[in-house]
């Protein structure tokens, strides 16, 4: 009869909706993608600290270079001094050595932060390099967990895909077209007749449209006066 290949296709679409609904929301793939921003997360922060080192070191050699040329230029005041005998000329290369000497200490404390800095960033890396196998292997676990769940998932898809398309060809396209529109609607197109109930909307019938359901042709659907589903009692 229609009402039962009706309900057959029914049953497929409706085990192939939970199938891809579960598809989207598998706890394989929320392990997945946790473990993807896990290493994603370790990626960058290693990232960051491989950029922060190399500031570092260019920072400190800046700083050494510089402490070189000033170091040059006050070896050549201090000997300019050895030569000059105007006070007020000596006086002007003292405190052009002592802004010097400033301008050297600054660097020399810039450049042993930097220093510290460096030997403590460069202990986070060492650290955090210590956990990058765990990650690869967690993510790698992961994906083949989730890879075998899909697979199987896709295997009864197919074999659900095949049933449909066997069930789809024993109806007449008038009634396949009608049950593609109500599917495109409300998901479930073919719903049972539950008393005075429709089991695919829910609500209950009055007399006369239970009276109306009851008396379409033995084997072919109703409609359902509330939702307008395939109605089968």
């Amino acid at each position: 009869m229609l009402t039962d290949r009706l309900l057959e296709l029914q049953d497929i679409d409706t085990a192939a909706d939970r199938l891809r609904h579960r598809a989207a929301s598998l706890p394989e793939m929320t392990a997945a993608s946790r473990a993807r921003q896990a290493l994603a997360d370790w990626e960058a922060t290693d990232v960051a600290l491989r950029s922060r080192l190399d500031e570092l070191g260019r920072d400190i050699e800046a700083a050494e270079a510089e402490s070189a040329e000033i170091d040059r230029h006050r070896d050549r005041l201090q000997a300019q001094m050895r030569t000059v005998i105007a006070p007020r000329e000596a006086e002007a290369l003292q405190h052009e050595i002592a802004t010097l000497a400033e301008r050297r200490s600054e660097l020399d404390d810039r450049g042993l932060a930097a220093l510290e800095e460096q030997s403590d960033v460069d202990d986070t890396l060492v650290g955090h390099l210590e956990q990058e196998s765990s990650l690869r292997q967690t993510l790698e676990v992961a994906d083949a967990a989730l890879a075998v769940v899909q697979a199987d998932i896709e295997r009864e898809l197919a074999d659900l895909e095949q049933r449909r398309e066997g069930a789809r060809e024993v109806v007449d396209t008038t009634t396949l077209a009608r049950y593609d529109r109500l599917r495109d609607h409300h998901g479930v197109a073919v719903a049972r007749l539950v008393g005075h109930r429709c089991d695919g909307c829910h609500l209950d019938l009055s007399p006369a449209e239970v009276d109306i359901v009851k008396a379409a042709p033995e084997g072919e659907p109703a409609a359902c006066p509330q939702c307008d589903r395939m109605l089968i009692r």
